[in-house]
């Protein structure tokens, strides 16, 4: 008899038996408020029964139909609905089974793209360091979290990677809005120097997710970005498989900037986590250049436009926005930021950011210096396990996410539902938390 393999093979997890609204409970009855939605999935909440007995209808119906073969009504119906929710122009939708899937294939659209207009050689993807797009080789190829990539580095691709838009820990030593936008322009000069003849995209997360939660660019970025873009007939990737349905307030995170990708890729929130799904979606641009060209995708998964999975996930959209859920994350995520922002008072607490529900607090040893602590003083480990204690979730970001040695921060995502309770509640434990480390570690 076999036994399940864990992620930590050094780890004793908590056994949880059943989830309701915000809160998840263990084998023992101990409840635990999930404050990050388990890990930016679950928007509508644990245990709602409209999802439920959507995925019950549909596999009365059928489970399952080969997408080679067949169309399905659940995946047009939600595909249909998922348009709404994009920015204009970008109505043509490819349902997939999770992130990686989304942004890999996303990686291989960009290319066709270009080769149905004879560009051949545009095949390479720039992205950013202190970011996450997946794990399937060609999404950490484009990936710039070292310590998730040092490990595989000799199957990786050698694509381009410019500085994030990290205004805490600006790469360039300036601050804004003196900067110039620096981070941005720095596309500019990577393709430049690698040729643009050569390049198909840039992908980015509006708001950088795991890697450094909640980092949030200014209101200039994006516009230059897209502008960049253009410029160099490269496409643009916005990866909201983490912002986007909702969580930072808008439909998708890119909507803050006023700007429009040429594709979306979307995953997490899509079903909130009661099954696998994701989505590609499509600007009209690369749709028609295909749909005029070749006229076909090699893209297809076993599972794309899976029926129970489509069918959970309109049910979800349909929550969504019957009960506002995207404004309330709009609202309790303002009152969420005001309240993070108090736990500057504690010396350890060097920066509180991010958008609606994504959030992130980043832990120094020095204030003034921005000085991170060590990798072997487990800071992050430390918070998570001591906010855990107090019977709150958060979740620690891979270390390492300043220079890819050293770097703490945790991530608070959680369900759009949370309330100005679940609010105090958790500010309590982080208080609470974050005490506990600073006398563990002297500060």
């Amino acid at each position: 008899m076999g036994a399940q393999v864990f992620r930590d093979f050094t780890k004793n997890y908590p056994i949880i038996t059943r989830g309701k609204g915000v809160f998840l409970y263990d084998r023992a009855g101990r409840e635990y408020l999930d404050a990050v939605g388990g890990i930016s999935v679950v928007n509508v909440g644990h245990g709602v029964p409209e999802v439920v007995a959507a995925m019950q209808e549909q596999a009365d119906k059928v489970a399952f139909v080969h997408g080679g073969s067949f169309a399905n009504e659940a995946a047009m119906a939600l595909c249909e609905e998922l348009a709404t929710w994009a920015p204009k122009g970008m109505g043509h939708i490819l349902l997939l089974s999770g992130g990686s899937e989304a942004t890999e294939t996303a990686m291989k659209l960009a290319h066709q793209y270009h080769l149905e207009r004879g560009k051949a050689d545009k095949y390479r993807i720039v992205s950013r360091w202190i970011s996450y797009h997946g794990n399937t080789i060609g999404a950490l190829s484009m990936s710039g979290r070292t310590a998730w990539r040092r490990e595989f580095t000799p199957y990786l691709q050698n694509f381009p990677k410019i500085h994030p838009p990290y205004c805490y820990r600006c790469p360039y030593g300036k601050s804004y809005p003196g900067c110039g936008i620096a981070c941005a322009e720095e596309l500019e000069r990577v393709i430049t120097l690698e040729g643009a003849e050569g390049i198909a995209a840039f992908i980015a997360e509006p708001v950088i997710g795991t890697s450094a939660a909640g980092v949030t660019p200014p209101p200039e970025y994006y516009p230059r970005i897209r502008e960049i873009c253009d410029t160099h007939d490269i496409l643009f990737i916005a990866d909201e498989v983490i912002t986007g349905i909702g969580r930072t307030g808008k439909n998708f995170g890119i909507e803050h900037w006023g700007v429009a990708p040429d594709m979306i890729t979307t995953a997490k929130a899509l079903s909130s986590g009661y099954v696998p799904l994701a989505a590609v979606i499509l600007h009209d641009k690369v749709h028609d250049a295909i749909a005029k060209g070749s006229g076909h995708m090699t893209q297809g998964f076993t599972y794309s436009g899976h029926p129970l999975c489509s069918a959970v996930g309109l049910a979800v959209l349909k929550y969504l926005k019957s009960h506002e859920l995207v404004e309330n994350a709009a609202r309790i995520g303002r009152l969420l930021l005001q309240r993070l922002d108090a736990l500057k008072r504690f010396p350890i607490v060097g920066d509180v950011r991010g958008i609606g529900l994504l959030q992130g607090v980043e832990f120094v040893a020095d204030q003034i210096s921005k000085r991170p602590f060590p990798p072997e003083a487990g800071v992050t480990r430390r918070i998570v396990e001591a906010a855990l204690a107090e019977g709150v979730m958060v979740v620690g970001g891979m270390s390492g996410m300043i220079d890819g040695v050293a770097g703490d921060h945790i991530q608070i995502s959680p369900p759009y539902i949370f309330t100005e309770t679940n609010v105090e509640q958790l500010v309590r434990a982080l208080e609470a938390a974050v005490q506990k480390v600073m006398r563990e570690v002297s500060v």
